[in-house]
């Protein structure tokens, strides 16, 4: 696939313990976005957040949550993103989801490495 030039970020923010018919839910969008035929996507675990309702989840050892915030990354043409969406509200009851106009300056899948 080739993807250059403008694009569209699409961010999904949820919590670790967020389940999609007993699986989490992070794992869940990532395997649809996948069979939708999604360029790519990424999952960053936070060390630190709340949401709407005002809950701290956080990592330090003090205060050690099981829920941590996650960050789900999609980059691709904005009509293959729209195209998921119904597909993410369904699947997302409780987050954030927001989409931004990128540049998307490189998109390589690279050689493998010699040996």
């Amino acid at each position: 696939m080739r993807l250059q030039g403008e694009g569209t970020l699409l961010r999904i923010f949820i919590g670790e313990s967020d389940r999609w018919h007993g699986k989490p839910l992070y794992q869940a969008i990532v395997e649809q976005l996948r069979a939708e035929g999604i360029a790519g996507a990424t999952v960053v675990r936070g060390i630190e957040g709340y949401g709407a309702r005002s809950h701290v989840h956080t990592a330090r050892i003090l205060r050690l949550s099981e829920d941590l915030p996650l960050v789900i990354e999609v980059v691709d043409t904005d009509a293959n993103v729209r195209r998921v969406l119904p597909m993410l509200d369904e699947m997302i009851p409780d987050g954030m989801v927001t989409l931004e106009r990128v540049d998307v300056i490189a998109y390589r899948a690279g050689s493998p490495p010699d040996g």
